[in-house]
């Protein structure tokens, strides 16, 4: 399908699907059943005596999509004084066989348990889905009020209130659309991330590390109904959405933005005329920040840090590298041939733990060349492994660095990897040994301790070539 015009009209709420599946379960259930076909004059007897014919599950999927609203009676909000651009719950509904799985993503910076729980609530109650099989995770945009518990204040509530209301509206056109579906995959490049680990005359801190790993791929899934047009396309990529972060505009408005996800899926959107639901699953983004950032870090010849707000200005860099992702996510797209034609696509979903070691949770202010990363304890890392067809999604809550990803890609026996961070609401930052080593933020800026992120890489290693054996 060739993209539609970016000003064509098109629909807020949009429907049709994709995959991903919590829990673990194999294709469905296989049914047989006995086709008995009427054709010209059989008869009665014919059609019963017809052989019985083998079904494999249909996979089939279906997406929706919702502003969160946030009227400007609850402002400010978290410190946030003004809305600049919407924040979505998008969600994904995959069935295949008598199973039904869901997707849900959010443009926020994290969210918590019970907002989760009341998610979880509500698409269970609206699709059937049961709620072990309901599966949320954030984009990690940094210009997003952090969910409060409800008891905390009225806002809180009501912000809450409306989160549950925007996924209620989403479900809804997600199950409306519901139908079967073929997949494909494939990946392109984009430069709009860069290594945010820089030495400075304290240590490592933030900033533009132009020399420091960072993954350009982006993992593109396309999910076409079988008329050939797309449901969901969505983007895998490893940024933090941080491009306005802190960014304070000239007025004194502190605001709500989507930030880079956004636009990028956004983008994708519109070049579909609204017809696909696009998703931003973001990938190994605790080293990576944007190329461009308007409240930025700057390093002099000395190597002195500082601290630089572009303000206003900061929203054109927002919308160049927003369409730039999303172009080339539109790009690769439009190369995808699924396949499938809704039946005989491989779904399941494996869910397993990994013990690793824990450590005191620091909050890092500026650099240091000292710091006390000794052991305190023990704790289990979920990890969630969602194969679909040729492709394979593999997530955890922390944050992961580039080195991290890039092995567990390596190493997988899969031709299509996205990795993942953030489900399950997110926590902080699972830094590679070289952090440590260095003193760097992210992992100074953690619970887990040295060696955790390459434990949790050889297990999700073991598991998916338990799925190829």
């Amino acid at each position: 399908m060739v993209p539609k015009n970016v000003n064509a009209n098109r629909n807020e709420n949009t429907r049709l699907g994709s995959p991903l599946q919590r829990r673990s379960f194999l294709n469905g259930s296989i049914a047989a059943a006995v086709t008995a076909t009427a054709l010209g004059g059989a008869t009665a007897a014919q059609a019963a005596d017809a052989e019985p014919v083998l079904k494999e599950p249909v996979l089939k999927a279906g997406a929706g999509r919702a502003p969160i609203d946030i009227p400007s009676a609850l402002l400010p909000l978290d410190g946030f004084t003004t809305v600049h651009d919407d924040l979505y719950v998008r969600i994904l509904l995959l069935e295949n066989g008598s199973r039904r799985v869901a997707l849900a993503v959010l443009d926020l910076t994290s969210i918590s348990a019970e907002a989760t729980a009341a998610m979880r609530t509500t698409i269970a109650k609206a699709s059937g889905v049961a709620t072990a099989d309901i599966v949320v995770t954030v984009t990690h945009t940094f210009s997003a009020p952090h969910v409060q518990a409800t008891t905390s204040s009225p806002a809180a509530a009501q912000y809450v209130q409306q989160i549950t209301k925007a996924t209620a509206t989403a479900i809804a056109a997600a199950v409306e659309g519901l139908r079967p579906a073929r997949v494909g995959f494939g990946t392109g490049t984009c430069d709009v991330n860069v290594n945010r680990d820089v030495l400075t005359a304290d240590g490592w801190w933030l900033g533009t590390g132009e020399r420091g790993s960072s993954d350009k791929s982006v993992g593109v899934t396309r999910l076409d109904g079988l008329d050939g047009n797309p449901i969901a396309v969505l983007i895998n990529y490893a940024v933090q959405s941080s491009v306005m972060m802190e960014s304070v505009m000239a007025g004194g408005d502190l605001p709500i933005t989507a930030d880079l996800a956004g636009a990028a899926v956004q983008h994708v959107e519109k070049q579909y005329d609204g017809d696909a639901v696009g998703f931003f699953l973001v990938g190994s983004c605790g080293d990576q920040a944007p190329a461009f950032r308007s409240k930025r870090y700057t390093i002099d010849k000395d190597k002195k840090w500082s601290q630089v707000d572009a303000q206003d200005a900061g929203w054109l860099l927002l919308t160049v590298q927003g369409e730039r992702l999303g172009t080339e996510a539109v790009r690769v797209s439009e190369t995808i041939r699924t396949s499938g034609g809704g039946s005989g696509s491989t779904v399941r979903l494996l869910t397993d733990t990994v013990t690793v070691d824990t450590m005191a949770m620091g909050h890092p202010t500026g650099p240091t060349k000292t710091y006390d990363f000794t052991p305190t304890g023990t704790a289990d890392v979920p990890v969630w492994i969602l194969q679909l067809g040729n492709g394979v999604f593999v997530g955890v809550e922390p944050e992961l660095s580039t080195d991290t990803a890039l092995a567990i890609k390596k190493h997988s026996p899969f031709p299509h990897t996205a990795v993942m961070s953030m489900l399950e609401g997110g926590s902080k930052n699972m830094a590679e040994a070289q952090s440590y080593a260095r003193i760097t933020y992210e992992a100074m800026d953690s619970s887990y301790a040295q060696g955790s992120a390459e434990t949790v890489a050889a297990k999700i290693g073991t598991l998916l070539h338990s799925l190829r054996a």
